[in-house]
């Protein structure tokens, strides 16, 4: 697999057919995972992952499978999504065996940085779940505000 960037922790690379299984695994974990990035609580299958990767790939898209360096296991993906010229909107998702181990903090600040520096980008923003109270209070460690809430979402945006 192709690593375009990296993190003290954390190897990013591009998505990858062959961790359809990590992904199907990851986003079939409603609870943990599936409920907090697009609520639909439906199975996904292996073939709708492969068309998933294939287009991403294909479309060149800054999105990027996340690699425990020291174990080379599976930590989740994380993606700009949206990107023109000045902007891109965030999005994570991190399998629940490596969530509350410090990845998202990482993560996020290591994408911000990918995103102002390699990309150009003036303003990354994102929304979430406003009961995704782990994430939230991750994006604030990562220097993001709150300009926006309704009763779905929470909006922030990187200070940087």
């Amino acid at each position: 697999m192709n690593q375009v960037f990296e993190s003290s922790r954390i190897s990013f690379v591009e998505v990858s057919e062959l961790l359809v299984n990590d992904y199907l695994t990851m986003l079939n974990d409603y609870e943990n995972v599936s409920r907090f990035i697009g609520g639909a609580h439906k199975t996904f299958t292996a073939e709708q992952e492969l068309k998933w990767v294939r287009k991403k790939l294909e479309a060149k898209a800054p999105v990027f499978s996340m690699l425990e360096k020291k174990s080379g296991e599976f930590i989740g993906n994380i993606e700009l999504m949206d990107v023109d010229d000045h902007a891109g909107e965030l999005g994570i998702a991190i399998t629940a065996a490596k969530q509350n181990s410090g990845y998202g903090t990482e993560a996020v600040s290591a994408i911000t940085e990918y995103g102002t520096r390699q990309l150009g980008l003036k303003r990354i923003f994102l929304k979430t779940d406003p009961g995704n109270s782990r994430a939230i209070h991750v994006y604030q460690k990562c220097g993001f505000k709150e300009y926006d809430r309704t009763e779905d979402h929470v909006y922030m945006e990187s200070d940087r």
